[in-house]
């Protein structure tokens, strides 16, 4: 009987496992089709033209990370500057809470008071964080996860979703939030878009 409980234990993590990285192979193919889709893409011109996939790290269940979830209470709206020098209205959500690399980290993550408004996204959270990595294999102001609310004081942060600002590849159409300092993390997040050379000169 502890054998096949043990047996059964292993199965299922397996097929949580195998769950999680189809989910990260859908969000890259989603990814690239929506760049590859002139009426979705960010990119312009040439940079449309060359484009063909984003380079992504290898996809490692060591950042999907169930993290602990603190809801802030009371949160003041406030502005976030962005990229073109201007601001947009959000308000903090909550903070999340994990180990990594044997590190204890908190990223607060924030909700959209422009996107909440639209159908679809009235769960929207917004992650903007940096690492380690900025500036050398991604890209040097960051990256953004898009999160759910959670129903729970859990919330799952799956790294291997991270992707670059529109403002990454075009600069002069787009107007992107500025990741906070409080959200700069002092270990390299190996999962998600890499820095492709092909659209930054």
């Amino acid at each position: 009987m502890k054998k096949f409980f043990l047996l059964s234990v292993v199965v299922l993590m397996g097929s949580c496992s195998s769950n999680a990285v189809r989910d990260a192979r859908k969000f890259q193919q989603e990814l690239n089709a929506e760049y590859l889709n002139p009426k979705e893409t960010p990119l312009r011109g040439e940079n449309f033209a060359k484009f063909k996939a984003h380079p992504f790290f290898s996809i490692n269940n060591k950042y999907r990370i169930e993290a602990d979830f603190t809801l802030t209470k009371n949160a003041v709206p406030f502005e976030i500057p962005t990229s073109s020098g201007k601001t947009k209205p959000y308000r903090e959500y909550g903070k999340a809470v994990f180990i990594l690399d044997g590190k204890k980290l908190t990223l607060t993550v924030y909700q959209s008071l422009t996107l909440i408004q639209k159908k679809g996204f009235e769960d929207h959270l917004f992650l903007p964080f940096r690492d380690e990595t900025n500036g050398k294999e991604t890209y040097g102001g960051g990256r953004y996860l898009d999160l759910k609310i959670p129903k729970t004081h859990k919330i799952m942060i799956d790294f291997n979703r991270a992707y670059q600002p529109y403002c990454a590849y075009n600069a002069f159409d787009y107007s992107c939030p500025i990741v906070p300092e409080e959200n700069f993390l002092p270990v390299s997040i190996e999962a998600g878009v890499k820095y492709d050379d092909v659209f930054h000169h």
